[in-house]
């Protein structure tokens, strides 16, 4: 019966956050169904066990949360990041359409703006280059997710992406981790994601297809879509057209500047200034008998982020025409997410500790392949289930990562190489149709899922798959590096 209860609540809780529910009520129900079945203490199981793991979330990531919200609305209300795109739109244009849009997407995620910031200015643009281009209106929403939702958000290492950032109190690493293996999977995921692109291109082009419909696109269903969008990604989408944009856009040199200082403060902090100082006073149990192993990482990329907005506001500052308004949108947009996804993992913290879970772990770690096979079978399952890359990978290691931890420790494998795996393995199953990213991406580039999810599961699955079982093969192999 505990084991029925699992599934039912999993059952539930897909169901019901696919239809729009807000998953702040439907968690918790969920993990009180799963209880149930488990003949469990209800109101123990929501306040000794779901409250405590989800404000644990928050307790550790609010700071990403806070910061990259903030930092992508400024980015987008000074003009910044529209600036890039009419930079590589004047550089690329029309005849290299799909990589215009694809290297756009990417610099900006890759310098921490959000990905629902990238969609509302990336997909414009794309619309004019593939119009004047005559390639297919179809295609753009596979070049935009290439570019925003692939290689830039799971595997170049240094990407200040909260996915990258969730496995690092857990194996105590940063965001750099497995750098080589990182460059290694996203040229496979680029590669694969262009390769496949040119192609349908060329086909349509000796198919004689052009742009199509020249209709214009239309915003998501922003009352339904909301909380499938919050939960999938770490930006509330309302509060996009919160405040007034800047009327000029900076000179790109200006524009690229914040991202650059974002990546380039990450590595020295998590690689060379964190560790070159004392923070032995973390053991003392006042400050949570912790390390700076456990809180490095975090720590690297929130003062990464915000030196990120110093230098924004230092050289955007005269043309943000309401900046409270843009500071208070910013950060509204961070509350709901990380709300959403820490009462996932409550939800799994209370599946975690049913007797019947036991069952579910032992599966786990009884699929063969070693710990990082079982970890990216775990993360995807769960993934792929809660249409969350962040919520399904935290479910996972708050379960199961000690037990990964343990196994690696009795092979020899750095963590380095279990949280290249982690984050991969969150971004690959979780672009479900249903996806609230998914759905607004299509929205915003006015397609269908009939006309464009093809070419979506092709550059946003299928390649990120075949860069995982890479990663896992030469992970195997050589361990990190």
């Amino acid at each position: 019966m505990g084991l029925l209860g699992i599934l039912v609540g999993l059952a539930v809780l897909m169901a019901l956050a696919f239809r729009g529910w807000t998953i702040l009520l439907l968690a918790p129900a969920a993990a009180l169904v799963a209880a149930a079945f488990s003949s469990e203490p209800l109101l123990a199981n929501w306040t000794q066990t779901f409250m405590p793991a989800a404000a644990g979330f928050v307790g550790q990531f609010f700071p990403l949360f806070l910061l990259g919200a903030l930092f992508g609305k400024l980015m987008d209300d000074s003009g910044s990041v529209t600036a890039i795109a009419d930079f590589m739109t004047e550089k690329l244009g029309p005849s290299r359409a799909v990589l215009a849009v694809v290297l756009a997407g990417a610099l900006v995620t890759y310098g921490g703006v959000s990905l629902f910031v990238a969609f509302f200015v990336i997909a414009p643009m794309g619309l004019a280059l593939f119009r004047a281009g005559a390639v297919p209106r179809r295609l753009l929403p596979a070049a935009v997710a290439l570019g925003t939702s692939t290689f830039t958000m799971s595997a170049l290492p240094g990407t200040p992406s909260i996915q990258n950032a969730i496995p690092m109190p857990f194996f105590g690493t940063t965001a750099f981790a497995a750098p080589g293996l990182g460059v290694i999977a996203a040229a496979i995921m680029f590669g694969f994601g262009m390769w496949w692109l040119t192609l349908r291109v060329k086909s349509a082009a000796k198919a004689g297809e052009g742009f199509g419909a020249d209709e214009e696109a239309k915003g998501p269903d922003e009352v339904a879509l909301r909380e499938l969008a919050t939960t999938a990604r770490e930006f509330d989408p309302a509060e996009i057209e919160a405040a007034e944009k800047a009327g000029t856009t900076p000179p790109i040199f200006l524009a690229v500047l914040p991202l650059v200082v974002v990546i380039v403060a990450n590595l020295a902090l998590s690689q060379f200034v964190l560790p070159a100082m004392d923070f032995s006073f973390l053991s003392l149990p006042e400050w949570g008998e912790t390390s700076l192993t456990a809180v490095g990482g975090v720590w690297a990329v929130a003062l990464a982020l915000f030196a990120g907005i110093v230098v924004l506001l230092a050289t955007s500052f005269a043309r943000l025409p309401s900046l409270r308004d843009s500071v208070d949108a910013g950060c509204n947009a961070s509350v709901l997410p990380i709300m959403s996804v820490a009462s996932l993992v409550g939800f799994g913290a209370v599946v975690a500790s049913l007797p019947a879970f036991m069952v579910v772990q032992d599966w786990v770690l009884g699929v063969g392949g070693g710990p990082l096979v079982s970890l990216a079978v775990a993360t995807n399952i769960l993934s792929a289930l809660t249409g969350s890359a962040s919520g399904g990978m935290t479910i996972a290691l708050e379960a199961l990562g000690p037990t990964f931890m343990r196994l690696a420790g009795e092979i020899g494998l750095d963590p380095s190489v279990l949280h290249r795996v982690a984050v991969m393995s969150s971004g690959t199953l979780d672009s479900l149709p249903h996806n609230g990213a998914v759905v607004t991406m299509l929205a915003v580039c006015g397609c269908s899922h009939k006309d464009s999810y093809l070419d979506v599961v092709m550059v946003a699955v299928v390649g990120a798959m075949l860069a995982l079982i890479a990663v896992i093969a030469l992970g195997g192999l050589f361990g990190s590096f």
